[in-house]
């Protein structure tokens, strides 16, 4: 088998497109500030003094005029300097900003040693505080940046530093734990991530498209298939496999409540577990930041997007029109004009708290809150007469409950995982057809619908199940079918089957616990977040598989640690769908 795999995508996935010039499109907030651009002065390599008297690095972009400016800050692990940063520093700047690009502890011009969100907290506190007390600062200071850097914000805003006073945050991330574990699976695709940090600067990974390494075992050794040895980052990822003081020192979820700005939170819906932990976190802060004001401004933005790529109306075969492109800067502009210079807030503060891109019918709506409260959560069962396996089998989708419906089976065998279909951008909402075409593969589809039915909220899936070996993993998918039989991804997730935690942390071993074969157990798996309109004539799908790969690694049914081994057998899985065992999706449908 070979596993077509890009690895310079999934670094790109976390180093964003910031600053990229957008296409100018009608959309939400597209209008551009009128204000004549200003001549803008620069600084290459001010070196700013933290506590310990290690000195970070940083370019600053100023107006070239006399007076005192508010002061935008950007941390960067990847590299504070490119076009693209240059040329959304000259705009700020240009606009009447300070903006200040640092390349955070240990890595590019910065001094010290890099360690992982370790060090991000109390360094931005101590950059911001500097940048307050500077001749050309006013004292007002907002950050910007996305994935590692939405980390970094969270992490300097939970420290509190006086002057901090607005965030921008895209593309944010879960915990550092959740982007290694989820539900006890592991994603190896972080390999790549761990493999790009490997030093001072960004390593060259382009060379590293060998299909074969994903499939490279044991796991914990996979750094070698590039060459490396990643002990402080990869290695150590496996080895601390519950959330324990390792992760919580590089985690920020739990401390969110000591943010007291304004945020305004950027993302999209197929950065899957980001957008969940952005509304997640949307939906903390409205609850419980540090402060009223904090409480009250907080704003929510998700398109129909992957990770940072805000300019792309399209994904893979899916055009979701130009609505779906928006004038970032002129959006982040306004938001930092209200809350860094107190002008024009009636342009922020009088939209609504929740704009969301409503796939299918591609259309922006404004909500009050998330998910929508006249959302209706809709169970969608499974049905089949014991075939359910590939899409051409019998399994059905429907709203009646199961009768006496037989079980469906199927042989998960780790040498040959299923593989989710990717474009060659990289892009997840690509056709599914081909994997569905796996006998390893249950499929779930719905008659095709009359009217359209919208779907935007949490999604669940309930699974009823078993399986020959101790261990193993479920997979469910969730997928928009066209009339052309277009199999669209959408959504979704992976639980390891011996995990049997409250939550996606488990905090000890003792969470796990070994199946004994042929017992039924009922899992939940998590979906996630979505919004989508499933138009007419469109079926709703379901699939039902034991292997995520690229992304997450094999799950190698022995009931060992599946990251130190490498002896794999055949699990033979059955998944009930009958009235004691009501296997199901719950769609959160929106009343039309």
């Amino acid at each position: 088998m070979r596993l077509i795999i890009l690895s310079f995508l999934f670094c790109a996935m976390h180093l964003l497109g910031r600053g990229v010039p957008y296409a100018q499109q009608p959309a939400p907030y597209a209008t551009m500030s009128t204000a004549a651009p200003m001549k803008v002065r620069r600084e290459f390599n001010v070196m700013i003094p933290m506590r310990d008297g290690i000195r970070l690095a940083a370019d600053i972009q100023r107006p070239d005029r006399p007076g005192k400016f508010p002061v935008i800050l950007v941390r960067t692990p990847y590299g504070k300097y490119s076009k693209a940063e240059y040329e959304q520093a000259e705009y700020f700047a240009g606009h009447g900003y300070v903006y200040v690009n640092q390349d955070v502890r240990g890595r590019f011009d910065s001094e010290g040693k890099f360690q992982v969100l370790v060090n991000e907290g109390h360094d931005g506190y101590d950059t911001i505080e500097w940048l307050a007390r500077q001749p050309w600062s006013d004292g007002n200071v907002g950050t910007f940046g996305g994935s590692y850097l939405s980390w970094d914000q969270w992490l300097t805003a939970e420290e509190q530093p006086p002057h901090l006073r607005a965030m921008v945050v895209q593309s944010t991330p879960p915990d550092i734990f959740l982007t290694a574990w989820w539900n006890g699976a592991f994603e190896i695709n972080e390999l790549f991530w761990c493999a790009l940090l490997d030093g001072r600067v960004n390593q060259e990974l382009s060379m590293h498209t060998d299909p074969e390494i994903p499939l490279h075992l044991p796991v914990i050794n996979m750094d070698e298939a590039l060459g490396r040895r990643l002990d402080k980052t990869f290695r150590a990822w496996i080895q601390h496999d519950t959330f324990d003081e390792f992760w919580r020192k590089q985690s920020y979820q739990a401390r969110l409540s000591r943010v007291r700005v304004p945020v305004l939170h950027v993302d999209g819906w197929y950065d899957l577990r980001d957008v969940s932990a952005t509304l997640q976190n949307y939906n903390t802060l409205i609850a419980s930041a540090a402060s009223p004001s904090a409480r009250r401004n907080q704003r929510v933005i998700i398109g129909p997007w992957w990770h940072g790529h805000y300019d792309q109306q399209k994904l893979g075969d899916i055009d979701f029109g130009p609505e779906a492109v928006i004038d970032r800067k002129a959006l982040y502009l306004k938001w930092y004009d209200c809350y860094l210079e107190n002008k024009n807030c009636s342009q922020v503060t009088q939209q609504a708290p929740v704009k969301i891109f409503v796939m299918g019918e591609n259309q922006w709506k404004d909500e009050q809150e998330w998910p929508p409260q006249r959302a209706n959560m809709v169970p969608y069962y499974f049905h089949s007469k014991g075939h359910g396996n590939t899409r051409t089998g019998d399994g059905v989708l429907g709203k009646d409950p199961p009768a006496a419906d037989p079980p469906d089976h199927y042989s998960y065998d780790p040498h040959d995982p299923p593989v989710l279909a990717m474009e060659p951008d990289g892009s997840l909402a690509a056709d599914q057809r081909k994997p569905e075409s796996r006998n390893d593969m249950l499929v779930f589809t719905s008659e095709p619908l009359h009217a359209p039915l919208q779907v935007s909220g949490h999604i669940m899936v309930k699974l009823w199940a078993s399986s020959s070996a101790p261990d193993t993993d479920w997979v469910a998918r969730l997928l928009d079918v066209h009339p052309d039989g277009f199999s669209q991804r959408l959504t979704d997730t992976i639980v390891r089957a011996s995990y049997q935690g409250p939550s996606p942390y488990p905090r000890s071993r003792n969470e796990f616990s070994p199946l004994t074969p042929g017992t039924i157990r009922e899992y939940t798996l998590d979906l996630w977040d979505v919004a989508n309109v499933f138009m007419a004539g469109h079926r709703i799908r379901v699939e039902i598989t034991s292997g995520f790969m690229p992304l997450f690694s094999r799950n190698l049914n022995t009931g060992q640690n599946n990251l130190t081994t490498a002896a794999m057998k055949i699990a033979e899985q059955t998944i009930y769908h009958d009235p004691k065992h009501p296997s199901q999706i719950l769609l959160s449908v929106v009343p039309q």
